[in-house]
């Protein structure tokens, strides 16, 4: 690794090799490493493509800091020591996976609406509106209070939304739409001709 590389990944703020090792764990479910050796954090690190390129001293520091935080759960058997995710870890690993979310702009619009109807209960308002935050985080137009709208495929993001807030099918709602009336302000909105 050369000294730039290696200069701007050991800047790279903690919180990013805590997401990088989060998100790892989250997709993987949990990591088994034969226990033979007492070097089996250095061989885990080794073994991560994505975790080679940080520091082995930071990475292993960052690694002991959210055991000691209770967000990794390590545990031996038989010979193997299983590395995962505690509740709370998954919970941090879901906010970072959330805060990463963005809906991609196709090449050539479908011509077809995504509306997004919402109905969350008046007890849940704190989670009603930091909802509406992340809709308007990932762009959707308002068109009327509980009713939003986008012209790109959002049915993972907002399946993974739904599933983040807890929301029920009741709660809310996935239309797609080829027509909806005059669009016009909501093309000019989109940039869409």
């Amino acid at each position: 690794m050369g000294i730039r590389k290696y200069k701007y990944y050991f800047k790279k703020p903690k919180n990013e090799i805590v997401k990088d090792i989060l998100y790892w764990l989250m997709i993987s479910g949990a990591i088994a490493i034969a226990a033979t050796s007492p070097f089996f954090l250095t061989n885990l690190l080794r073994s991560c493509k994505k975790w080679r390129k940080y520091p082995r001293k930071k990475l292993s520091s960052v690694f002991y800091r959210l055991k000691k935080q209770g967000l990794l759960k390590i545990e031996k058997k038989n010979f193997q020591i299983y590395i995962s995710l505690t509740r709370e870890g998954k919970r941090l690993a879901g906010i970072y996976q959330i805060n990463d979310l963005e809906i991609k702009k196709p090449k050539k619009w479908d011509g077809k609406w995504r509306i997004l109807i919402f109905d969350i209960s008046e007890l849940k308002r704190t989670l009603r509106e930091a909802f509406r935050g992340m809709l308007k985080k990932l762009g959707f137009y308002q068109i009327q209070k509980s009713v939003w709208i986008h012209p790109f495929e959002c049915k993972a993001e907002v399946e993974l939304l739904k599933d983040f807030f807890g929301l029920s099918d009741r709660e809310l709602r996935l239309i797609i739409a080829e027509e909806i009336g005059d669009d016009r302000e909501i093309r000019r909105f989109f940039n869409i001709p």
